[in-house]
């Protein structure tokens, strides 16, 4: 099967990087983005170029690569659309022609938003597209602009088939279009579980040692973490709190210093995924203060090497921990909750967190295989072609 991953970038997400290279083993693969090259790209991956965002004679280049192998009266308008500065009519263009030589079986979307480029697609309906529903793009922006929500009922009917990341976030694509002949399928994220052992050696320390992953984003809700963790400080409970990917986040620096927790707070820039792990090893607890989320990596990832998870119960997340026997979840932006759930995660008998640890990894492996995702992702590539 020849299948086509889309999100409009070579730097795709955890998710498609994971889901590319398991597809690869048995299917030819093609990912296309407005990028030139990629530092680490997926093995068995074909990466196809439509056009440089970045650089303008990239831009260029790439484009009139492509309109060469069209004929000569392509190859002009090329060149009269790129002195005109049409840059958005060409990467239409440009991506039709990738269409029209790869051939695809199948064309997998990752959001709402880049389906304005494949608007002939759904129209010719010669191409099966499948849509990821996740996140922002189908969680919130739809019931935020009421244009969004019509151009998306339009284009919807249109759609192969739905993959949502979660139960949660296939009940918000309900709201946004659910006709008779809907197929939808819900795909758990996996995670290649061999690289992710069970950290046996795992012991809960003083100071605590406590971890946050992610962007700098409102809906990561680090504000509600550090407003929890002033709650803790108050019940002297002896903490540190490292953030990773906030290393810049003005708002966040301010709030640190106004609540006083200069010295138990640190901001570090984005780490690469071995980093990550190495810091989840090390951690005695995850806290993840998300007001809004699909299903997070980082919590299955957590899960998988036994470090336990706080969390507010948004999105998915309660798919994914059930609370008191595989983690911690508390009412969202509830800081007292998230705090006293803190409190009582350091009074608990090792015996009571080991069952806990030993239950979020069981789960993973049930749930979060990446094997299986990937075959289940196939199925759903099945379904598309059939409709």
């Amino acid at each position: 099967m020849k299948i086509l991953l889309f999100d409009g970038t070579f730097k795709t997400t955890t998710f498609i990087n994971r889901l590319a290279e398991g597809l690869a083993e048995k299917d030819e693969v093609f990912i296309a983005g407005f990028n030139e090259n990629l530092e680490k790209p997926v093995p068995g991956v074909k990466y196809i170029a439509i056009g440089s965002n970045q650089n303008n004679i990239r831009f260029a280049w790439t484009s009139l690569k492509l309109a060469a192998g069209k004929g000569i009266s392509t190859l002009f308008n090329t060149v009269f659309q790129l002195l005109k500065g049409n840059k958005d009519l060409l990467r239409h263009r440009n991506l039709e022609i990738v269409l029209d030589k790869i051939q695809p079986d199948v064309i997998h979307l990752q959001w709402t938003s880049v389906l304005p480029y494949f608007e002939k697609v759904l129209e010719n309906q010669k191409i099966p597209v499948i849509l990821s529903q996740r996140g922002f793009h189908t969680n919130v922006k739809p019931f935020v602009y009421p244009d969004n929500m019509e151009y998306l009922r339009k284009l919807y009917p249109k759609i192969a088939a739905f993959h949502s990341v979660s139960q949660a976030i296939s009940r918000n694509g309900d709201k946004i279009w659910n006709g008779e002949n809907k197929t939808d399928k819900v795909v758990y994220s996996g995670l290649p579980l061999d690289e992710w052992e069970f950290n046996e050696n795992y012991q809960r320390k003083t100071p605590l040692n406590i971890l946050s992953v992610g962007r700098s984003h409102w809906k990561k809700g680090y504000d509600y973490a550090l407003h929890a963790l002033h709650f803790l400080s108050k019940k002297e409970v002896e903490f540190s709190y490292t953030i990773i990917g906030a290393q810049e986040d003005e708002e966040v620096l301010f709030l640190i210093d106004s609540l006083g927790l200069k010295d138990k707070v640190t901001l570090i820039d984005k780490l690469p995924l071995p980093e990550v792990r190495r810091y989840m090893r090390e951690s005695d607890l995850l806290l993840l203060p998300s007001i809004e989320e699909g299903l997070p990596n980082v919590a299955i990832e957590a899960m998988a090497v036994g470090l336990p998870v706080v969390a507010f119960d948004v999105g998915g997340i309660p798919e994914l921990i059930d609370s008191g026997k595989e983690g911690f979840l508390v009412p969202s932006r509830d800081v007292q909750a998230m705090a006293e759930a803190i409190f009582a995660f350091t009074q608990m008998l090792s015996e009571e967190l080991e069952k806990i640890r030993k239950a979020a990894r069981r789960k993973v492996e049930i749930q979060h295989d990446a094997v299986k995702m990937v075959e289940e992702m196939r199925r759903v590539y099945g379904v598309g072609n059939r409709n």
